[in-house]
């Protein structure tokens, strides 16, 4: 079985593989890529980096996704993680 690593992602705590790189934890979140940032530890990825670079233990990933056409003021910031683009 392998090993794994705690991490945190949109600030909660999930386990992952200890040889996970960020772009695996996409795919296993099913989240495409082209309509994502996502920043590790602080810093904005490029997308070029996301399957290069490894998690490692204690790692705090945000995960922000674009969702075009905006939305009514009411309902914008509302999700946790999710930036509203027009």
């Amino acid at each position: 079985m392998a090993e794994t690593i705690q991490i945190q992602v949109n600030g909660e705590q999930r386990g992952c593989r200890a040889d996970a790189t960020v772009g695996d934890l996409l795919r296993e979140l099913a989240i495409k890529t082209e309509r994502v940032a996502v920043e590790l530890n602080l810093e904005i990825m490029d997308h070029k980096d996301f399957d290069h670079r490894s998690l490692k233990q204690g790692d705090r990933v945000e995960i922000l996704s674009f969702i075009g056409g905006g939305a009514s003021a009411d309902v914008q910031g509302k999700g946790r993680g999710f930036v509203h683009a027009e």
